[in-house]
């Protein structure tokens, strides 16, 4: 492995255990800890600000978060982490009154092909569902919410599959009885 491949490897394991870490530091702490290793890479590198916008995000600070996680993703976040990034900045954005811009972001990233996606990313499906279910609720569309939720959970159960999924599709086109 050249250099710079086992830097960035190293830096990726600094960053996983300070993350497994993140208990042990008060909020503030934890966020300066991340800033140093953000500055190693450099003010406009794509991961450490993904880095520094879920740590800001962890503790409590979505306002900066949604900051990091744009600049992140405009600067073109790739892979695992461009994911998780979409996924939480709609969160962010959903927590911050802006249900509309969650859902916007969230139906881009769940009708991505998912040949274009690698394993990992594909893991996620369920979580962008979730978070996109969270953000319909917020809009009043309810009925899409459930829908979505009970059809992303069909496929976990032991039993009842295909019925739970039957009934979520249901669920789009049955009358709400209002």
């Amino acid at each position: 492995m050249n250099d710079e491949r086992a830097g960035v490897a190293g830096w990726e394991e600094r960053v996983a255990a300070l993350w497994e870490q993140i208990d042990a530091y008060g909020p503030e702490d934890f966020r300066a800890r991340i800033a140093d290793l953000a500055a190693e890479r450099g003010e406009d590198d794509a991961a450490a600000l993904f880095e520094q916008g879920a740590a800001h995000d962890s503790t409590g600070l979505p306002v900066e978060a949604v900051t990091f996680y744009e600049r992140a993703l405009g600067l073109g976040l790739t892979g695992l982490r461009r994911r998780r990034a979409v996924i939480q900045l709609a969160s962010s954005l959903r927590n911050l009154g802006r249900p509309d811009r969650s859902v916007d972001l969230l139906t881009v990233e769940r009708g991505l092909p998912a040949e274009r996606l690698d394993a990992d990313e594909r893991a996620l499906a369920p979580a962008v569902d979730a978070f996109l279910a969270l953000a319909l609720a917020d809009t009043g569309r309810d009925r899409e919410a459930a829908s979505l939720a009970l059809g992303a959970l069909a496929p976990l159960l032991p039993r009842y599959n295909r019925s739970l999924a039957h009934y979520a599709r249901a669920l789009l086109t049955a009358p709400d009885g209002s």
